[in-house]
């Protein structure tokens, strides 16, 4: 005899009906892409991330720590991008030469000198890398008198024939006839390091330990 209740033929532990459960939400697609437009293009990346995350809210789908991590990745992305062109153009801006005389005192690099140029005072000895240029008609103490340049395409000839070369243009003949009697003759030449930056400029200073004229351009 079957239980009191029981349904002939069937057990009623025999079978089991799981619970219905609702299917998961979708991940957001705007998330999902987020994540490598962030590597590859920057500010793209934190455009979808921002976009992911109002849909994430407003659709009920997944995907909120990928457009997260996308924004993030694209602002780091960005901000690599934005310090490299900063420095590339600093570095461009290093290497223009100066329209000649500069208005006010400036820190340069010392390939931008051109003829012409003053300096507050010589640089100690050895390789230069930053002056200190000056109008010229303020005090100062060194001016270039002469420049050359050399082959762009050339390979290192060496130091010895580089300084020979630039020594060739700085002579007195260069100078005025306000020159001072004890100003001095200073050859700048390319060293190997920088020639291989592509410095091919050779430079002629004057310089004296008094307060040199305006002009020394002969």
């Amino acid at each position: 005899m079957p239980p009191p209740g029981a349904v002939p033929g069937f057990a009623p532990e025999t079978y089991y009906a799981q619970g219905w459960q609702p299917p998961a939400a979708r991940v957001e697609p705007l998330a999902v892409a987020s994540v490598p437009a962030g590597v590859v293009l920057g500010p793209v990346g934190v455009g979808l991330g921002a976009a992911a995350l109002s849909r994430t809210r407003s659709r009920g789908t997944r995907g909120r720590c990928l457009a997260v991590a996308g924004m993030v990745v694209g602002a780091a992305v960005t901000v690599a991008w934005a310090a490299g062109a900063l420095l590339w153009w600093q570095g461009e801006q290093a290497r223009t030469p100066l329209a000649g005389d500069v208005e006010a005192p400036r820190t340069v690099s010392a390939v931008q000198l051109v003829l012409g140029t003053c300096l507050d005072e010589l640089p100690p000895d050895g390789e230069v890398t930053r002056v200190r240029a000056v109008p010229c008609a303020d005090e100062h103490r060194a001016q270039v008198v002469a420049r050359t340049d050399l082959g762009a395409d050339e390979t290192w000839p060496g130091q010895a024939a580089v300084d020979r070369r630039v020594a060739r243009v700085c002579t007195a003949d260069v100078l005025g006839p306000d020159a001072p009697e004890d100003v001095e003759l200073v050859v700048w030449s390319p060293t190997e390091a920088s020639w291989r930056a592509g410095d091919r400029t050779g430079l002629c200073l004057a310089s004296s330990a008094d307060p040199l004229p305006a002009d020394l351009l002969g």
